[in-house]
């Protein structure tokens, strides 16, 4: 599904209009370290779901088809004009309305894509959608989009929540070995009875990993 309203007739004027007189594009890796960071596979499924129907299906298939190249040869290739759009069933027509040229322009219109001299610099990740964007997403998604996000912000705090408990549980250990009055104390401060013993357990093969390093050292020392 295209994104009607965000498309116009006038072609962006980074993609040529004659591009198909040319056998290959040089594609090259879009360096962006936040989004290199904190984005999305082009083949994830946040893509599938959220990206999709904002780009439309044959400009995602197009990156997910550059991202499996860059897997090969990440920096960078040659991209076959013609044979690439035959096998995304876009015909190898050239021109302004060009299924082909669109997917390239449609990249390069939402930020995942810009010419750099005679070279299309692809980015490997792609962003999490905009307010603006999510705004365009059936209710549905975006229903779904924020129930995506609040599982990401329970997965945060779980994770800082296991450290904590493992910094606690290393430091105490280290007072008193006593793994289960260790543990109790834990639960004691409201952690979960299930994270305070995994805190506990991973705490305690430290501390044993620890010891056998300092005799192991110790022996060598003395031999």
């Amino acid at each position: 599904m295209e994104d009607a309203t965000l498309l116009t007739d006038e072609p962006v004027p980074e993609v040529p209009q004659d591009l198909f007189a040319d056998v290959a594009l040089p594609i090259r890796p879009w360096i962006d370290e936040v989004i290199d960071t904190l984005g999305f596979d082009p083949r994830s499924s946040y893509v599938e779901r959220f990206w999709l129907p904002i780009l439309g299906p044959s400009t995602t298939w197009l990156l997910r088809r550059i991202a499996a190249a860059f897997d090969r040869s990440p920096e960078g290739f040659e991209l076959p004009l013609a044979d690439t759009a035959r096998e995304l069933g876009l015909g190898d027509k050239g021109g302004r309305h060009s299924p082909f040229i669109r997917a390239l322009w449609r990249s390069c219109q939402f930020d995942m894509a810009r010419m750099v001299g005679g070279t299309l610099e692809v980015r490997r990740r792609l962003p999490p959608l905009s307010r603006r964007q999510l705004n365009r997403l059936p209710e549905p998604l975006q229903a779904a989009h924020e129930a995506w996000q609040q599982a990401q912000l329970g997965r945060v705090v779980a994770d800082a929540t296991r450290r904590r408990a493992q910094s606690l549980a290393l430091t105490m250990l280290e007072l008193d070995p006593d793994a289960s009055a260790v543990e109790q104390r834990l639960t004691s401060w409201q952690l979960h009875p299930a994270v305070a013993r995994d805190a506990v357990c991973w705490a305690a093969d430290r501390h044993r990993a620890a010891l056998k390093a300092a005799q192991a050292a110790t022996q060598s020392a003395s031999a």
